[in-house]
């Protein structure tokens, strides 16, 4: 058993370290795609690390380990495969290249690092829940895995119904509308950012509990005004046009929720 600040040092020094290998990855092969790889990677490690060397209820830890893994897992496959393994770099990364000229290779080695700190950041309610003083379980256990259960789900769900519908050969153009995304402009994000929600029940009775709060809240901050959302719809602009401006007049851009009628949009 480690004490939690020796189990952050530990873990800063980690995840920095993979980034600045992965930084050395990029370098080779021109994409920093595998950066967002590596971040979702790296708070399933973390996490793994934290409920492996704390010392509270065994089977908790055993639970907070295996949630935290298997999204972290589905998650960095999912991103390694969609954006870096045989693909070009994505535009955002070229864009950044460009804009840095010279100083673009030490100015993504800071970048990097800044997800070495992002990752740590977002594995830390697995620390506050390893940490859990209480030897049984809860009814706030069983809360958190049901939350755990219809983020992921539903992540998963919603993403499968988009790549069949840009499958079809006539979706060129068009904005997909059918399942979740009937309901919501952006589904998966929305049931990526339910998941953590799971962590913050399963935290309830911890010490410093409330620090889980920041995870979901920091979530929906990026998901919605930053990394999310908005660069997401501005290409749909550009790709769908006036389809995708009717879209956005009759769907809710987050949270699901019914659709307007076409005389309300």
């Amino acid at each position: 058993m480690l004490t939690p600040g020796t189990q952050v040092l530990v873990g800063l020094v980690g995840a920095c370290t993979m980034m600045a290998i992965l930084w050395l990855v990029q370098r080779r092969t021109g994409n920093a795609g595998i950066v967002d790889a590596g971040w979702a990677a790296g708070i399933g490690l973390l996490g793994v690390f934290f409920a492996a060397t704390s010392g509270g209820y065994l089977p908790r830890r055993v639970l907070v380990a295996v949630l935290i893994g298997v999204w972290s897992a589905r998650l960095a496959i999912h991103l390694l495969v969609d954006r870096v393994l045989g693909c070009p770099e994505e535009g955002r990364y070229r864009t950044l290249r460009q804009q840095w000229g010279a100083t673009a290779p030490r100015r993504l080695f800071v970048f990097f690092q800044y997800q070495a700190l992002a990752a740590l950041f977002f594995s830390l309610p697995v620390l506050v829940i390893a940490h859990h003083p209480l030897a049984r379980w809860t009814a706030w256990d069983v809360l958190g895995a049901v939350i755990w259960c219809a983020g992921v789900v539903n992540t998963i769900v919603a993403d499968r119904q988009l790549v069949r519908f840009k499958r079809r050969p006539d979706s060129r153009g068009k904005t997909c509308r059918a399942g979740w995304w009937r309901y919501s402009r952006h589904p998966n994000y929305f049931f990526e950012w339910l998941h953590w929600w799971s962590y913050v029940a399963l935290a309830v009775g911890a010490s410093y509990w409330w620090l889980t709060l920041l995870a979901p809240a920091a979530m929906l901050y990026f998901l919605v005004c930053v990394t999310g959302i908005p660069p997401t719809e501005a290409q749909a602009l550009v790709s769908r046009g006036d389809d995708y401006r009717q879209y956005q007049r009759s769907t809710s851009v987050f949270v699901p929720w019914f659709p307007k009628r076409e005389d309300e949009a």
